[in-house]
């Protein structure tokens, strides 16, 4: 049988699909003929950016993957790490910033919904869910580069969106979002970032694989029916930048449904269960494309299906609409043969489609039959692993115009620039956020949302918990990518540590611009290498992730923003630490693992890539501070110390905003209401940058002043200084530096400052 063929296919045709002439050329030699149309668009979903990683694979080779818990690292649906007794986390953070663009509130729930099929294809069953998010501003800022009113009014409808759209799907879904960050910055005005990460939990004995076997085993279609949304989301949409005609894409973004999810999730599981199933991949980017050529090519083999079977929700889809819908709530699996009932009943069950519309083959080619006629037949592996490597051309952006440096102030009380800083919506509570989530839901959650550093959720049936954080900082990548990246990795850990978990394992979501540009490129390089340098260091491999390159609108990137997402373990759930102070009089203890404070002018060039210095001077400029990863790792194995021994009652690290914001933030968490920091700090380094520098391998604890002593020794056995600062007293907030008073106002009026600030902004004009 001969495959159909169409009108030869033309360059602007081949282009129209993303491919370049070369890689035309190559897809007519791999063929030994001209493809046909369906044969193209399989091609072009599958060589697209989003799905081949052909500009980031050369470079994602130097990351660290291997490690005392790694089960899975990447190359699977998700990685998995080991967790003891018999079980495994599950997890994997993934991208939707483009449809997020197109369309806010689909593009973010479909994004919800792709991460969960990830977690549960592999056998477990997803307990958490966390997002990173990265917005334009929604209030007027200083500084170059401001938003016009205009950019703020679509920057809050697109966080609207998102955010309403993250809640609606794991609401109805019930899977708890437990965490995750929140930053607004005028680069990411038209240029949203949606990150989400999924957790969830299996034994170690029962994981699934996507690797087909087993010649003649049935090919198994079930869920949702296919429609024509998402034709070319992954190709399109997240592997171009945007253009004057982007609203044009709206129909590319998919269309979710929680509850359909829901039923999909159980039946799969159940499924799964009978033992019938040996192989299963999820229908996300580029749909039936990818599930059944990823399958046939990590298994070695064949698959053979007939799109007259798939189920359609609408009539007169042609082939290559159906091979390239990205209709969500849909799987793929493969049963072994004289089983597939007990599969179809399964299903049945549940009240969904359950279709057998294929088979195994040994051929090792994905062929595509439509009521007896040849669609497509391609090797499986040219499309699935051969797709075109590039190198692309790197070179350091041209250093840009000096630009102003902080100048230390010499006032005497720092709380007016505090109140401000307070109600930067980056700093500001994200209360607004999170309390549209459902994050209790299955009662595992151990420490909620803003009341700690890391999400904890419990594992059922056993004493231990896992704590996530993710985190990232553009800001800092901008000015230096590499250095930049390793914070990123850094604080990640920081923040797990301070829960009380030791950190084992990461994720990560590589957010750039547009790969064919030099200097995206070498940004995309340095931030590997100071990814790679820091998981080493803080032994915490990278199990899997995302690369989403082309986050540029009108020629214009967002800074590069890699975003980790990281994973420990606390083997004593009820250890786990929040960041809010516990009760009045507890002593207030800073530990500090790093060096000695530098000069004035490199504190002066660090405190000018702050949080307080974009916020009240309008500055963006200078270095990112320095980092010392021995020092992070010391910090870090300290605080999992702490927590195990249980002499410490909160923990929060330094970071954005620094000192002040730190000891702020551990009052207006605190469930016994009223309580603040009083603190006096002796101090050689200019006030604002003891104050508000985000230097980092340093973290804030409370305790109760018997335990002061043994905190101290503690901390000495890992090289790391433990100071008492202060005491938490009710009603005033107050800091002094060398017995001065730097800022002091009464704590309920700065934590409202604090939690109104993104619910305000977000009140019609």
């Amino acid at each position: 049988m001969s495959v159909t063929q169409t009108t030869p296919i033309s360059p602007e045709v081949a282009a129209d699909h993303g491919l370049t002439l070369e890689e035309y050329a190559r897809i007519q030699t791999i063929l030994g003929r001209d493809p046909n149309i369906t044969e193209l668009g399989i091609f072009s979903v599958m060589w697209s950016e989003h799905c081949s990683y052909k500009s980031s694979r050369v470079h994602l080779r130097r990351l660290p993957t291997q490690g005392q818990h790694v089960v899975q690292g990447p190359g699977e649906n998700a990685g998995v790490v080991d967790i003891g007794d018999g079980l495994c986390a599950v997890f994997k953070m993934e991208s939707h910033n483009h449809p997020s663009f197109v369309e806010p509130f689909q593009g973010a729930a479909t994004g919800v919904g792709g991460i969960l099929r990830d977690i549960f294809t592999m056998g477990a069953r997803p307990i958490a869910v966390l997002d990173s998010l990265r917005f334009g501003p929604i209030v007027p800022e200083q500084g170059a580069g401001s938003a016009s009113a205009e950019d703020i009014a679509q920057n809050r409808r697109i966080f609207d969106g998102v955010v309403r759209g993250i809640s609606f799907y794991g609401n109805c879904f019930g899977v708890p979002t437990v965490g995750g960050e929140v930053v607004f910055d005028s680069g990411y005005s038209r240029n949203p970032l949606v990150n989400v990460l999924a957790l969830g939990i299996a034994r170690r004995d029962e994981l699934f694989f996507a690797k087909a076997r087993g010649a003649g085993n049935p090919v198994i279609y079930v869920g949702a029916k296919t429609g024509r949304d998402g034709i070319h989301g992954a190709s399109l949409l997240a592997s171009a930048e945007f253009s004057e005609q982007s609203q044009q894409k709206r129909p590319n973004v998919q269309v979710g449904d929680p509850f359909m999810e829901k039923l999909l999730l159980e039946a799969c599981l159940e499924a799964m269960r009978t033992g019938a199933v040996l192989a299963i991949q999820d229908m996300g980017a580029a749909g039936l494309t990818s599930s059944s050529s990823e399958m046939a090519s990590r298994g070695g083999m064949g698959i053979e299906i007939d799109l007259a079977r798939v189920p359609q929700r609408e009539t007169g889809i042609t082939p290559y609409e159906i091979m390239l819908s990205e209709s969500q709530e849909r799987m793929l699996l493969i049963a072994e043969r004289g089983r597939e009932a007990e599969v179809l009943r399964v299903f049945e069950k549940w009240g969904l489609d359950a279709v057998e519309i294929g088979r195994v083959t040994d051929d090792k080619k994905l062929r595509v039959l439509n009521r007896g006629v040849l669609e497509a037949e391609i090797p499986a592996d040219a499309i699935a692993e051969q797709g075109p490597v590039y190198e692309r051309p790197i070179a350091e952006p041209h250093r840009r115009a000096a630009s102003p440096l902080i100048e230390f102030s010499a006032r005497s009380t720092y709380t007016e620039n505090f109140r401000r800083l307070l109600a930067s919506p980056t700093v500001a509570s994200k209360e607004w956020i999170y309390g549209q989530y459902d994050y209790q839901v299955r009662t595992n959650t151990r420490v909620v949302p803003g009341g700690g550093d890391a999400a904890v959720v419990r594992i059922k049936g056993t004493q231990r918990a896992l704590a996530l954080s993710t985190d990232g900082n553009g800001r800092w990548c901008q000015l230096n990518p590499r250095l930049g990246a390793m914070h990123a990795v850094a604080e990640a850990a920081r923040n797990v540590a301070c829960s009380g978990a030791q950190p084992v394992a990461a994720t990560n979501c590589l957010n750039f611009g547009n790969p064919e540009k030099p200097e995206v490129m070498w940004q995309f390089r340095e931030a590997i290498d100071g990814i790679a340098e820091a998981c080493r260091e803080l032994e915490v491999p990278i199990t899997g992730g995302n690369v989403s390159f082309y986050n540029e609108t009108l020629g214009r990137p967002i800074a590069p923003t890699p975003v980790l997402g990281v994973l420990g373990i606390l083997e004593d759930a009820e250890r786990a630490l929040g960041m809010g102070f516990q009760q009045d009089g507890d002593a207030i203890v800073l530990l500090d693992a790093g060096k000695n404070s530098p000069s004035t002018e490199h504190t002066r060039r660090e405190l000018s890539s702050s949080e307080y210095a974009k916020v009240i001077y309008g500055i963006e400029s200078g270095d990112p501070p320095r980092i010392d990863l021995a020092d992070e790792k010391k910090l870090v194995n300290c605080l999992v110390a702490l927590a195990n021994e249980g002499v410490v009652a909160s923990a929060h690290d330094i970071s954005d905003g620094g000192l002040a914001v730190t000891l702020a933030e551990s009052g207006f968490v605190s469930e016994s209401e009223g309580l603040a920091a009083q603190v006096d700090l002796p101090t050689a380094a200019p006030f604002e940058a003891e104050l508000f520098g985000e230097r980092g391998a340093r973290a804030v604890v409370s305790a109760r002043p018997d335990f002061v002593s043994r905190i101290a020794e503690i901390a000495a056995q890992y090289a790391v200084r433990a100071q008492q600062i202060g005491k938490v007293a009710p009603g005033e907030f107050r800091i002094q530096l060398n017995g001065q008073m730097a800022i002091r106002g009464s704590s309920e009026s700065l934590r409202q400052v604090w939690k109104e600030a993104i619910q305000q902004a977000l009140q019609p004009q």
